[in-house]
């Protein structure tokens, strides 16, 4: 049965955020890039690397880029590979891509090797929005916005997914995955999930639900399929390399949201020092430091880190969706 999405003001911002981001990849733009640049480079995972999506202006927007994690500052060295979303982690990553021309929307989801060669590709209905790498590098997951179902009033909702390398698995979308809220099985109409991010043990997983006007943070067991709501007003998770925390959305009186952190052990929540309006998924660098990209005044996009209690640090000018290149530093 198709279902109803409880947060349409939420979707609409996220949608579009999400078009927005993926059409601008789309444009001729300039001949000269408006950053410097290594351009015609072959990258390859590192988990010394930083990588990100180029947004400068220039005959290399929209490609992955790639600078020293501990001096994001110097040239940007760019490849050929376009993506919309990248992510990785132990040697493997995914790209997403919106398919050109293809109406309605489709994504091209492709999971690379260390190399960034591709190994496999799955075409997928929808916008990228999201993706991740399981820590141990076996799942690749993704977020994608659809159109068109029935359920959806504002015309859109979320299909999230997994792909498991080792079983050659594709799950197209979760929706079908068993879910407890007070401890009782949840039965909804409406019921969406997205922003999934994966354990060490390459098990366990957490992701957002939505229902009734309600988010919840979901930590659930991917062998099992099954899942349990831990905590309420958390959206696009993100777990601390140790396992201790979640980085997470927080909505707030104002309806947009900002950087929250959860510890999964005292159920406490703080906020890191930056109370700008975060619409993405946040990125653990360590155990104490996050990234994230913020729209910039101009209308640009750029990529910040800030600590658990240190202010935020400007890293990356004209760049989205951060991934530390196939690990985290220690």
């Amino acid at each position: 049965m198709k279902k109803v999405i409880g947060l349409i003001a939420g979707f609409a911002v996220l949608l579009g955020g999400a078009v927005a981001y993926v059409v601008s990849a789309r444009h001729s733009g300039p001949a000269v890039n408006a950053v410097p640049v290594t351009a015609g480079q072959t990258l390859a995972l590192d988990p010394s690397t930083l990588f990100f999506r180029n947004l400068a202006d220039g005959p290399d927007h929209g490609k992955l880029a790639a600078v020293p994690a501990k001096d994001p500052g110097t040239a940007r060295r760019v490849g050929d590979l376009s993506c919309d979303r990248f992510a990785a982690a132990r040697g493997t990553a995914i790209c997403l891509r919106l398919k050109p021309e293809s109406l309605p929307p489709l994504t091209e989801m492709l999971v690379l090797d260390a190399n960034l060669k591709e190994i496999h590709r799955e075409t997928l209905p929808g916008t990228p929005s999201r993706a991740r790498v399981s820590p141990n590098g076996r799942i690749v997951n993704w977020t994608l916005f659809v159109s068109g179902d029935s359920y959806a009033a504002s015309g859109f909702s979320t299909r999230t997914g997994f792909y498991n390398l080792d079983k050659q698995r594709l799950t197209k979308s979760v929706e079908t995955l068993p879910i407890l809220v007070g401890g009782k099985r949840y039965f909804a109409s409406d019921v969406n999930f997205w922003g999934i991010t994966f354990a060490a043990d390459g098990n366990t997983f957490y992701l957002t639900m939505s229902s009734k006007g309600k988010t919840y943070l979901i930590k659930a067991d991917y062998a099992k399929y099954w899942g349990e709501a831990i905590a309420s007003n958390v959206e696009c998770p993100s777990l601390s390399p140790d396992g201790r925390r979640i980085a997470y959305k927080q909505k707030v009186v104002t309806g947009k949201w900002r950087l929250a952190v959860l510890d999964l052990a005292t159920r406490k929540i703080t906020n890191p020092p930056d109370d700008r309006l975060l619409d993405d998924q946040p990125v653990w660098r360590d155990n104490d430091t996050l990234l994230y990209p913020l729209r910039a005044a101009d209308g640009s996009t750029d990529i910040w880190s800030v600590g658990l209690t240190k202010a935020p640090t400007l890293l990356i000018r004209h760049a989205t969706s951060p991934s530390l290149g196939g690990g985290r530093l220690s």
